[in-house]
């Protein structure tokens, strides 16, 4: 079965950065259409923070912007989340997400926490 398994998240300082990463197995991973990581604040709805395709097209919320980068490692079965310049507003439970064949497959989650 597809699982998908986060990590690298904590506590970090204003202006600090953090590398999550998410391992994905169950699956051959040329079959992964899209990769994404999702983050939800408390008391707030679930958002998209960055995304790439197969072909390595990205696309980014606008509050992230320049500060966060995504990747996918093929040879590893990974997809990245780089975060640079990180604000107290990131501050989040960060989701890796991924589509295979029209259906959509979550991991559990990691906590992202930035202090003034």
């Amino acid at each position: 079965q597809v699982q998908l398994v986060e990590s690298g998240g904590g506590l970090v300082q204003t202006g600090m950065s953090l590398r999550l990463s998410c391992a994905v197995s169950g699956t051959i991973f040329s079959y992964i259409t899209v990769m994404g990581w999702y983050r939800q604040a408390p008391g707030k709805q679930r958002e998209l923070v960055a995304a790439i395709t197969t072909g390595g097209g990205t696309n980014y919320a606008d509050s992230v912007k320049g500060r966060f980068t995504i990747s996918r490692d093929n040879a590893k079965n990974t997809v990245n989340l780089e975060m640079n310049s990180l604000k107290p507003e990131d501050t989040a439970v960060y989701y890796c997400a991924i589509r295979r064949f029209a259906r959509d497959y979550w991991g559990q989650g990691t906590q992202v926490t930035v202090s003034p």
